[in-house]
């Protein structure tokens, strides 16, 4: 084979018509599974957390790490946790499953709007440094929203063992990577 100044072995003919490498393409549909993954567990463990808070002895230590618990009562706290917990895995668990995709985006508004009612509750006592961080969240939350319904929506799918058992493992890591430490902490370490 003969080859030119600037040809590779393949040949620049042979090059154009190999299709890119799958693994090395930048796509919109990776990026809004990255961000779900991300900040699915992300809003699950932060939402774990508060839910812990049920137990009145954390309750009452925990304004000593967190200043603004001490604003809010305690059932609004565990609410606001359960609701971050189940919108953190439902921007996973349906779209991966195929099973009701439609609740993906519907989870990343809720916690797109939780985002926007934290921001306004931190303006409104002062705390203009955590406003930042919930624009952040809730822009990503929202991008996500709007990723899932309109740009690359997931289509219903049936539920095959494949995709229940891909489940049971981010539940699993879930539980392991974020519940277990979160609990381990909140019981054991001293605010």
């Amino acid at each position: 084979m003969n080859r030119h100044l600037g040809d590779n072995v393949l040949g620049v003919k042979d090059m154009e018509q190999q299709p890119k490498a799958r693994g090395k393409r930048f796509t919109l549909n990776g990026a809004l599974w990255s961000l779900q993954v991300l900040f699915g567990f992300f809003f699950a463990g932060s939402g774990f957390g508060k839910v812990l808070l049920y137990d009145g002895a954390l309750y009452a230590a925990a304004p000593r790490a967190v200043a603004w618990y001490a604003a809010v009562p305690q059932p609004l706290i565990v609410f606001i946790g359960i609701c971050e917990v189940l919108g953190g895995v439902g921007m996973i668990l349906p779209a991966m499953t195929g099973v009701r995709p439609k609740l993906t985006p519907l989870a990343a508004v809720g916690l797109t709007l939780t985002m926007i009612l934290a921001a306004v509750f931190h303006i409104m006592r002062g705390e203009y440094a955590l406003v930042p961080a919930n624009l952040l969240l809730g822009g990503v939350a929202a991008f996500i929203a709007v990723g899932r319904w309109k740009l690359r929506p997931i289509a219903p799918a049936i539920l095959t063992t494949s995709r229940a058992l891909k489940s049971f493992a981010v539940l699993g890591a879930l539980t392991l990577l974020v519940f277990v430490p979160t609990w381990y902490t909140m019981t054991n370490v001293q605010f």
